[in-house]
């Protein structure tokens, strides 16, 4: 909604295209609000990436799922993306197909780990392959001077009240998550 989740997405996509022979592409999911809802929120103009539908999902050989955080879980706008993914379920068309998880929050009690936990049960039913990061970004996992987002599970961001901005260790460890990510999708596609 402000740009969080997008920013830490440029980054993931920077990380992915850095591993040789792989091709990484930025998507939306469809907008549920209505504008007059989204005026109300102070909510500026999407980006320019194009929105994605089921389809399109089939066609790729891993994903990075990124989205903020509402109540501890994906917002009503992921959930109704997937929820129309059926057919893909039904033809088992993402089964195996590796899948990481990265997300914003507006504190730092604000759910990251809910978040990518609830957010599995999607790639779960899918039969898709959960890529967490674990601490393979190394001491940028320590962090304690500054305040800093992501966790085992996948980047992360702290948007505070919108006006807080990703720091350059989240956006370092968004990058570091599509190179990784990327990494272990070309090695499941290359020995299949």
């Amino acid at each position: 909604m402000y740009g969080h989740v997008e920013k830490l997405a440029q980054e993931i996509k920077k990380g992915a295209a850095s591993v040789e022979g792989v091709e990484a592409k930025l998507w939306q999911v469809p907008e549920i609000l209505s504008e007059e809802i989204l005026g109300k929120m102070s909510a500026p103009q999407k980006g320019d990436a194009p929105v994605i539908t089921p389809d399109d999902l089939a066609e790729a050989d891993g994903f990075i799922f990124g989205f903020p955080t509402r109540f501890g879980m994906m917002p009503a706008q992921f959930k109704a993306f997937l929820d129309a993914t059926g057919g893909l379920w039904k033809t088992q068309q993402l089964a195996g197909k590796p899948a990481g998880i990265f997300y914003s929050t507006g504190s730092q009690g604000g759910g990251q780990e809910t978040t990518a936990l609830t957010a599995i049960t999607q790639l779960v039913h899918h039969g898709m392959i959960f890529v967490p990061i674990g601490y393979t970004f190394g001491a940028g996992m320590f962090e304690m001077e500054k305040i800093k987002g992501g966790s085992p599970y996948g980047a992360g961001t702290f948007a505070g009240d919108g006006s807080k901005q990703p720091t350059q260790l989240e956006l370092e460890q968004a990058f570091h998550q599509g190179k990784y990510i990327a990494t272990i999708t070309k090695k499941l596609k290359c020995s299949a």
